[in-house]
């Protein structure tokens, strides 16, 4: 009888243990927020914090994605990514490990976000230029300059134009060093210690002939210059407003918890009144017991500033949300600009992204070992952006 009670027990657990962690989650949230600040400051607060998040910052990130998609749609239609694959590809091997055409994977997440180097994978012909071992790395290597266009911007547009450009040098720095531990790991998973690299370079060379990414969006005498100049500035900004759109639901619901954990009363001398952006200073306690370790690698002056970082790890949009209250409050500087860069643009919240793309890329069973390899990839380029701008302070 005993016996059977406690299979019960273990099947009860077993079929609802993800309700108990939800409820726990979920009660230990409020009962914590809720207790610092009360239920009722606590309810208004968020909503007017989701609600700034919506009217101030979502659509000025908008509005930066719909001026870059134009921008690179157009790049795209006049053969400037052309130009560009052929000044680049050569570093591909020497720097990655990978094919020259992988460049292409770049310069499309670059411009758009993640997911946009898996379409190129479906692309007819494209992976035949990879070896097993070097398929799995593209995810990793798109993730890692995933909406690099629109950060970049973004930071340019606060004038911190020095501090993005030491940004994408960092995000250079951590893809590199995520591929090539990705691609260490895969050739031990398949027990594969070397292999050939002998590429047809000629197909290569004259990779932009196979229109991999509908390079030429029309082609050339069909329509006039103003036609397709035209044609390609909307379609690009309608991509841009589907960005915009998409990253809503991470701004708003990730961004505002983030808040609510990171700052405290706006008056601290009358204490919380549901205020959007008060919080409960949660991840500042956690900043100054990691301090020892975070301040030297990443420069941050002030525990706050951990927000961003952790915040990129699931939605980089949600993370540049963070940064205009940070410098409003002098909690960040340019030091601070140049890192969240590159960790923004490296990481560009993988942990969203990373399960579905190398499902896309059939290649499941590699997936922790992906998010772990640019996990250490993120840190890195963090690292090297933060003593790349104190490398030029001193010049």
């Amino acid at each position: 009888m005993n016996h059977k009670t406690h299979s019960g027990k273990v099947k009860f657990l077993k079929r609802y243990l993800d309700t108990i962690l939800f409820v726990g989650i979920i009660g230990l949230f409020f009962g914590y927020t809720g207790t610092k600040m009360g239920i009722a400051n606590m309810f208004s607060t968020l909503m007017n914090t989701a609600y700034k998040l919506l009217m101030d910052t979502v659509f000025y990130i908008m509005a930066i994605a719909v001026l870059a998609g134009a921008f690179g749609k157009m790049a795209t239609e006049f053969g400037l990514v052309r130009i560009l694959n052929k000044i680049f590809a050569p570093l591909m091997r020497p720097l990655y490990n990978l094919p020259g055409v992988s460049f292409l994977g770049i310069v499309t997440t670059y411009l758009s976000d993640n997911p946009a180097i898996i379409s190129l994978t479906k692309e007819r012909g494209y992976l035949k230029y990879f070896h097993r071992v070097e398929v799995p790395c593209l995810c990793n290597l798109g993730t890692a300059f995933g909406m690099g266009l629109i950060l970049t911007t973004f930071m340019t547009g606060l004038g911190y134009f020095k501090e993005a450009l030491i940004g994408n040098l960092g995000a250079v720095i951590g893809s590199i060093i995520s591929v090539r531990i990705m691609k260490y790991r895969v050739k031990k998973y398949f027990n594969i210690e070397d292999y050939s690299t002998d590429i047809d370079q000629k197909k290569i060379e004259n990779i932009e002939e196979r229109d991999f990414l509908n390079l030429k969006v029309t082609p050339e005498g069909t329509n006039s210059f103003m036609e397709r100049f035209l044609s390609s500035m909307l379609e690009g900004g309608k991509l841009g407003v589907d960005i915009g759109l998409s990253i809503i639901p991470g701004v708003v619901i990730i961004c505002t918890v983030i808040m609510l954990l990171t700052f405290g009363p706006a008056d601290p001398s009358t204490g919380y009144q549901g205020q959007a952006f008060e919080g409960v200073e949660l991840l500042p306690r956690i900043g100054k017991f990691l301090s020892p370790i975070i301040k030297p690698l990443f420069g941050f002056k002030s525990p706050e500033a951990i927000a961003f970082p952790i915040t990129a790890l699931g939605a980089v949009g949600a993370a540049l949300s963070l940064v205009p209250k940070f410098l409003a409050e002098n909690i960040i500087g340019g030091n601070e600009i140049a890192v969240f860069t590159a960790m923004g643009m490296c990481w560009s919240g993988f942990l969203s992204t990373h399960v579905a793309m190398m499902d896309a890329l059939n290649h499941r069973k590699l997936i922790s070992k992906a998010i772990t390899s640019h996990f250490l990839g993120g840190l890195a380029a963090g690292i090297a952006a933060n003593f790349i701008y104190k490398f030029f302070t001193l010049i």
